[in-house]
């Protein structure tokens, strides 16, 4: 068995003793983090290695973004993508133990969801284009795949606290929705967290910072996903949102998400 887990930390400096704290009580074999939020030269991967995890493919900027991949074994193939004419630390990839590993992170998209008014928009739409076009292009459906990440788009009406309240915010409008679906229907990709939990079920993985009791309003989001590619869909064991971590000290907004390939 081997555990992938992906986590939108927002700060690895910042949040360290959680992320410690996490990969001891939780034990991920690979963990991809999004929004480190630092450059390569300050990651700490010292502290890491430590902890067990001696293997890491990062790219990170200063105070922005950022990109990693933490691995109990070894990573080999490890590259580093840029699109939209950005470099802006969104998508790292690697081969860990066989399967092609892609940590993603989409851009949040800005508050208006119109991409004539709002650069932001247009270019977290771009984003999702560009990708279902590398995926597609690659083959990508044919070989042991998981991709992860902050998605930054809920798409079932389950993945909301309120679907009818969200439809005009961005993360769940239509035309986001639309378009990932597409990218995951364009390389047969498989949502295990929802081969696992049913789709009816309410299951969120980011909560605002904003709600001043997120625990008695509940008003959160899915954002984090993990797909995998056909020929890992039989080895989906188990998947799971770690919710408590919301409440720990100094918590990231959002919370890793887990999956387990047998």
């Amino acid at each position: 068995m081997i555990r992938f887990a992906s986590w939108n930390i927002n700060s690895v400096r910042l949040r360290l003793p959680n992320l410690l704290r996490f990969l001891d009580e939780f034990k991920p074999d690979v963990v991809s983090l999004q929004e480190t939020k630092t450059e390569n030269i300050h990651f700490p991967l010292k502290a890491l290695e430590e902890a067990g995890y001696p293997y890491a493919a990062i790219e990170g900027m200063k105070g922005y973004n950022g990109v990693a991949i933490l691995s109990k074994y070894p990573l080999h193939d490890i590259k580093v993508q840029h699109w939209c004419g950005k470099k802006d630390a969104r998508h790292i990839s690697a081969i860990v133990e066989g399967i092609e590993l892609h940590n993603l992170y989409v851009p949040a998209g800005g508050d208006i969801p119109d991409p004539d008014q709002n650069p932001k928009f247009e270019h977290k739409l771009n984003f999702i284009k560009t990708l279902t076009d590398f995926f597609d292009e690659t083959s990508i459906k044919n070989r042991p795949t998981v991709i992860l990440g902050d998605l930054n788009i809920a798409p079932l009406e389950t993945d909301v606290w309120s679907h009818k309240q969200l439809l005009d915010v961005v993360s769940h409008t239509p035309i986001e929705v639309d378009l990932l679906n597409k990218m995951q229907n364009g390389s047969n990709f498989i949502d295990s967290i929802r081969e696992i939990i049913p789709p009816n079920e309410k299951l969120f993985s980011w909560w605002s910072y904003r709600s001043p009791d997120w625990t008695k309003n509940d008003r959160g989001r899915r954002l984090d996903h993990i797909w995998v590619t056909p020929p890992l869909a039989s080895k989906i064991q188990k998947a799971q949102i770690i919710k408590d971590m919301r409440a720990w000290v100094s918590p990231s907004d959002h919370v890793p998400v887990m999956l387990d390939l047998n």
